[in-house]
C-alpha cells in the first residue's frame, strides 16, 4: 500500500471572473468526512448570498474515497472539473469549494466547466503542495533494565517519540512511517519484556 501522498499545507484561495460571474475557490487540507461537512456548512453560512457552493474532495493515501457536488449547476459542470484538478495534481486529503456569484449572463455548459476548472487551478497555484507519509502510532511498555537496548533501536529506526515515561516500568508512545512499522516491531520483539500495544 502507498504510504506517501501529496496534499496542501494550509488553506489557499483563488478567483476567476467570467461575464460578470465571480467564482471564488477555497482549498483546504482535510483528514475526514466530518471535517469536510463542517467546512462546507460554514462556507454556505458565510457566503449565504452566493448562488452555488460547489465542491469536490478526495481522502486517503490510496485516493479511493472522493466525491463531487454540483450544488444546482447542470450535471458534471462544477464538481467534476474541480475533482479533475485534484486528480491531475495527484492530491489527496483535500477539499476544494468554489462559490459562484451569478453575474446575470448564462455561461453554458462548456463555459461553466472552464470557469470552475480555472478557479480551482488558481486556488491550487496559490497553495503550498507538500508530501506526507502515512504514519502509525504504537505504544511500548518495557522494563527499565532493557532501556539501553530499546533506546538503541529507537535511535537507529528513528520513530517520533510522542510520549515517554521512564519509571521502574517504562512506557513510550511512538509514531512511525507505515512502511517502517514491521522492522520496528521485529527489532523490539527481540528484546525480552518489551510489550507492543497497537
Amino acid at each position: 500500500m502507498e504510504d506517501i501522498y501529496k496534499t496542501i499545507e494550509t488553506i489557499a484561495e483563488g478567483i476567476y471572473k467570467e461575464k460578470g460571474s465571480r467564482f471564488i475557490s477555497f482549498a483546504y487540507p482535510v483528514m475526514n468526512e466530518d471535517e469536510i461537512k463542517s467546512i462546507v456548512a460554514a462556507i454556505k453560512e458565510k457566503y449565504y448570498d452566493a448562488r452555488h457552493h460547489c465542491y469536490a474532495w478526495r481522502l486517503g493515501a490510496d485516493k479511493l474515497r472522493f466525491r463531487a457536488n454540483d450544488d444546482g449547476e447542470p450535471s458534471s459542470t462544477a464538481g467534476k472539473p474541480i475533482l479533475g484538478q485534484i486528480v491531475s495534481h495527484d492530491l489527496t486529503n483535500i477539499l476544494i469549494v468554489v462559490i459562484r456569484y451569478f453575474g446575470g449572463i448564462k455561461l453554458g455548459v462548456s463555459g461553466l466547466i472552464h470557469a470552475y476548472r480555472e478557479s480551482t487551478i488558481d486556488a491550487l497555484s496559490n497553495a503550498v503542495i507538500v508530501e506526507k507519509t502515512v504514519n502509525e502510532q504504537l505504544r511500548i511498555h518495557f522494563s527499565y533494565l532493557v532501556m539501553n537496548d530499546v533506546m538503541k533501536i529507537i535511535k537507529e529506526i528513528n520513530p517520533v517519540v510522542i510520549e515517554r515515561n521512564f519509571e521502574l516500568e517504562c512506557d513510550m508512545l511512538l509514531e512511525i512511517r507505515q512502511k517502517d512499522v514491521p522492522s520496528l516491531h521485529f527489532r523490539l520483539e527481540q528484546i525480552e519484556s518489551v510489550c507492543i500495544v497497537e
